[in-house]
């Protein structure tokens, strides 16, 4: 069903690429809302994502077509920081500690979605970097590449966000782990 999707796709033909969206919308917009400040932001970038594939289809040879997708919905997120980086506030935090099993637990007690409105409070650069890391796979390296970053602020931005994100993850402790 997918192939005949795709190649529907190709020849441009409104209904598949319809399917197409229909099938991987609330996906990618996932991806667009790890990278993305505001939920306009988010969807500035789903639609220019979403063109680009469109766009783009016909280079699709094998693999993982969602993969490709994902791919270029995360390089657009990441061409739309660049694009607005002066705008976003970096404030700088504390250094490097490991999540403990008391974060663990408050993790576990807490919603997905309160999760990610807890990684979206972070600093545009820490929560990209923590998204690309964590999320998405990248190593420290290609961050540095995609980011336009040395190696050793991908590592730094990712170990702050860390220490961040258990301060903030802290606000939602369970009174059974409060200190």
């Amino acid at each position: 069903m997918e192939e005949a999707i795709i190649e529907g796709c190709k020849r441009e033909e409104p209904a598949f690429q319809e399917l197409l969206y229909n099938k991987y919308a609330s996906r990618m917009m996932a991806v667009c809302s790890r990278y993305a400040k505001t939920r306009f932001e988010a969807e500035d970038v789903f639609h220019e994502a979403f063109v680009k594939v469109f766009k783009n289809i016909h280079t699709y040879q094998s693999g993982s077509f969602e993969g490709w997708m994902k791919r270029i919905f995360v390089n657009t997120a990441i061409n739309n920081y660049r694009q607005n980086k002066k705008h976003y506030n970096h404030d700088e935090f504390g250094v490097e500690h490991d999540f403990s099993s008391e974060t663990d637990s408050v993790i576990s007690g807490i919603s997905t979605q309160e999760l990610l409105d807890i990684v979206n409070q972070l600093p545009e650069g820490y929560r990209l970097v923590f998204n690309m890391f964590a999320v998405e796979g990248y190593t420290h390296k290609e961050i540095g590449e995609l980011l336009g970053i040395a190696e050793g602020t991908s590592k730094s931005q990712l170990a702050k966000a860390k220490q961040l994100l258990k301060k903030l993850l802290s606000t939602y402790s369970l009174p059974q782990y409060a200190n």
